[in-house]
């Protein structure tokens, strides 16, 4: 079976060393000329494992066959240019974070990870920072017949050598609405002030501001009546009502922030490269509230457009000023 995974991040090589682990020939999509050499000189590697030894092709020379299985692990606004360049009869399986229309059109079966996977700088070497789960299952209704036609070997093959739990369900989307509901709190927050994951829940300002918005996107999924899977220890339903008593909240956070030290959110870095992933999380959560009241969901996503303009660099003064244009009011526009 002709294996391509486009995008050598974290969770790709995590991906992609169970794959090559588990006797498949596995060729990466990549960009960055840096990874893609280093990639090429010494594999993939995996913590403290072996390195594996593996294929990388550049992204302007991939020629992808009408056979090929594609498995995304790309950030959401690099799909269209991907997608022109798949035969149609291609499969594909991303594992992303955000809600993209088209590619939700081409492909009916999704992985959402809970685990974190982290590559160091320009090397094709990652490590797990969090361990969870990857969920895989189609939009909607179950179709065995589906998933065993393409991706069967694959999914076994994951189980087996994963270091993650990959459980295979009837419909993804509870998990991912799950997923975004908190990726659109914390990936703007964090991006904007250069903060870990970690110091999101231990400086008070920010953490405060954090559950605030935490509690808009799940009203916003709740009237939505969008399903909702449990992506970590607890249910939304349950995190909902444990931010409704704020000392709670604050006494819970703190093995949170533990285990999410020195651990960044997906848009770490892109504000200053003048694109993130905005659209796909908050800009969602915007279409499915419709003229629903979400003051805090508008601000952020127009907040971020202004900072992606000017490529601005982040800091804790950016997150101050966000904090205090959403308790006056002030309308922010792109």
């Amino acid at each position: 079976m002709e294996i391509y995974i486009v995008g050598a991040g974290g969770i790709g090589c995590a991906v992609g060393y169970a794959l090559i682990s588990g006797g498949f020939d596995v060729t990466f999509v990549e960009v960055d000329r840096r990874k893609l050499e280093w990639g090429s000189r010494n594999g993939i590697g995996l913590d403290n494992r072996s390195l594996l030894s593996a294929k990388f092709v550049c992204f302007e020379e991939w020629k992808p066959s009408d056979t090929c299985v594609v498995i995304l692990c790309t950030k959401c606004f690099e799909n269209a240019s991907i997608l022109k360049r798949l035969p149609k009869s291609a499969g594909v399986l991303p594992i992303q974070n955000g809600f993209d229309s088209e590619l939700m059109e081409r492909s009916n079966l999704e992985g959402i990870a809970s685990f974190v996977s982290e590559c160091l700088p320009d090397k094709t070497q990652t490590r797990i920072t969090r361990r969870g789960d990857l969920h895989i299952g189609q939009w909607g209704e179950y179709n065995k017949r589906e998933i065993q036609g393409k991706f069967i070997r694959v999914l076994d093959v994951l189980k087996k050598h994963g270091d993650f739990n990959v459980k295979i369900v009837p419909n993804v989307l509870p998990y991912k609405y799950s997923k975004v509901m908190y990726n659109a709190a914390i990936s703007p927050l964090a991006a904007m002030a250069g903060l870990d994951n970690g110091q999101l829940l231990t400086i008070r300002k920010a953490r405060d501001f954090f559950f605030r918005i935490l509690q808009e996107n799940y009203g916003i999924l709740k009237a939505a009546g969008v399903p909702l899977g449990v992506i970590g220890p607890f249910h939304p339903d349950t995190v909902n009502r444990i931010l409704h008593y704020p000392f709670l909240a604050k006494i819970l956070a703190k093995p949170f922030a533990n285990s999410l030290r020195n651990t960044y959110c997906s848009m770490a870095g892109d504000i200053e490269k003048g694109r993130t992933e905005i659209d796909f999380f908050n800009g969602h959560l915007i279409e499915l509230a419709g003229e629903r009241k979400i003051p805090l969901n508008r601000s952020i996503f127009n907040f971020i457009k202004c900072m992606e303009k000017t490529q601005q660099a982040p800091s804790l003064d950016v997150l101050d000023r966000l904090i205090e244009i959403t308790r006056i009011g002030i309308e922010i526009r792109e």
